[in-house]
């Protein structure tokens, strides 16, 4: 253990709150000790707003301490109200469990739970949750608590107004429960979470002190914001998920290497395991010369291949030049179909006239057979990255590439994919 621990995590900007941090600090430098994260499952992926709670529970780990990932089984089933402006919906017992096991095998590919000095542990908060007695929990949990206190909280002060049902409102008991829980079962002193998660840490540090007669500790890591003011952890609206099946590596990748400027440096802070040193001697070349994109290259590499491996990374750049350069015919067929995931795709039938001309008014790439005619002449249209400026031309299985796809693209950015 590190006794700069606790400085670097400052130095990094991963602390946004920390409950008495100077016995915090002490207990961190001279011992391994057990903290928490939880997980609750509102789908069958995490996405990149869970990545900084799953690399700080990493960053413990690498520094002799013992994470624990909790799946939210029970809690998941009900959902967090923090800074939600409306009611989640419900999901069954059979969902949540199988969102469940899909987490644990994600966080799996992050967190160690094999090392023989200080593996990763997983929970399921439905293991107790899903067997506590009404009457008990009201009476072991809920007397700790009074209905001041629980309205003190900003999560709920929230949502008052626009209301907020008893399900829902008795949510940061239950997250208190968890942390009890741990605390009885595990010896876990430390809970973690971002910056919204503050009043249900502070519910469990409280649970436990006047349960157990225990010091606890919370700690919360700030929300990211972007330097443009737009959401993270989205592009073009959609959520960017862990799972390559949702959000392929292709498409992880553009996300990382497009990182604002302003952005770039705190992300390698937040989001990578170069050394402070290595970050400073990026920021260095990255001031230098900001056209090269040194951060971005570096944060997009490192963070890639954590979640999907080298692999998947280096098919990535291969992509992203081949995009670039239009020498698609450089591609597989895993990569076209990462690639040209969300560009237009026609399905070609044993009907369709293979003519150029016919073939892009068919697909829809073309309005009219006039303005197909006017941009094959004019040099606008390009077949797996070559041009294209004869109107007779007619597709063949030698344009084919990979034996399915061929790649039309119209003037400098326009992609269509013909699929056989």
């Amino acid at each position: 253990m590190s006794s700069d621990f606790f400085q670097e995590l400052k130095e990094r900007g991963l602390i946004f709150q920390v409950t008495d941090e100077a016995a915090l600090e002490k207990q961190l430098n001279e011992e391994s000790v057990k903290l928490y994260i939880g997980f609750d499952p509102t789908a069958d992926s995490l996405h990149i707003g869970h990545l900084l709670p799953i690399l700080t529970l990493r960053r413990f780990q690498q520094n002799g301490h013992v994470p624990i990932a909790l799946v939210g089984g029970g809690t998941g089933m009900i959902g967090d109200p923090s800074f939600k402006d409306a009611e989640r919906q419900l999901n069954t017992l059979d969902t949540v469990q199988n969102w469940s096991q899909s987490i644990k095998n994600q966080l799996s590919g992050i967190i160690d739970f094999e090392n023989k000095e200080n593996p990763a542990i997983v929970a399921n908060n439905y293991e107790w949750l899903g067997e506590l007695k009404m009457i008990d929990f009201l009476r072991d949990v809920g007397k700790n608590f009074t209905i001041n206190y629980m309205m003190s909280k900003e999560s709920v002060k929230r949502r008052i107004e626009s209301g907020i049902s008893y399900t829902e409102f008795a949510y940061q008991l239950l997250q208190a429960y968890d942390f009890y829980e741990l605390n009885r079962r595990y010896g876990c002193l430390l809970q973690l979470g971002g910056s919204d998660q503050w009043g249900n840490i502070t519910s469990g540090i409280e649970l436990i002190r006047r349960e157990e007669g225990k010091q606890a500790f919370g700690l919360t890591m700030p929300l990211i914001t972007k330097a443009d003011g737009t959401k993270f952890g989205k592009t073009e609206g959609n959520a960017v998920w862990l799972d390559p099946e949702k959000t392929s590596p292709y498409e992880f990748y553009q996300f990382w290497i497009n990182t604002d400027d302003r952005d770039a440096i705190k992300f390698l802070k937040y989001f990578t395991f170069f050394s402070l040193a290595e970050i400073q001697a990026i920021e260095a070349e990255f001031t230098a010369a900001p056209e090269q994109r040194a951060a971005q290259k570096a944060l997009a590499k490192e963070v890639t291949t954590l979640v999907h491996g080298a692999e998947a990374y280096n098919q990535a750049v291969n992509i992203s030049a081949a995009l670039f350069s239009g020498e698609v015919k450089k591609l597989n067929a895993e990569e076209i179909k990462q690639g040209f995931k969300n560009v237009p795709n026609y399905q070609v039938g044993a009907d369709d006239d293979l003519n150029l001309v016919e073939i892009l008014l068919t697909a829809g790439i073309e309005k009219s057979k006039r303005q197909a005619r006017e941009d094959i002449t004019n040099g606008a249209i390009y077949i797996n990255g070559d041009r294209i400026q004869d109107v007779a031309y007619t597709l063949s299985d030698q344009d084919k590439l990979a034996d399915e796809y061929i790649v039309v693209r119209r003037g400098k950015k326009k992609y269509f994919v013909l699929q056989f």
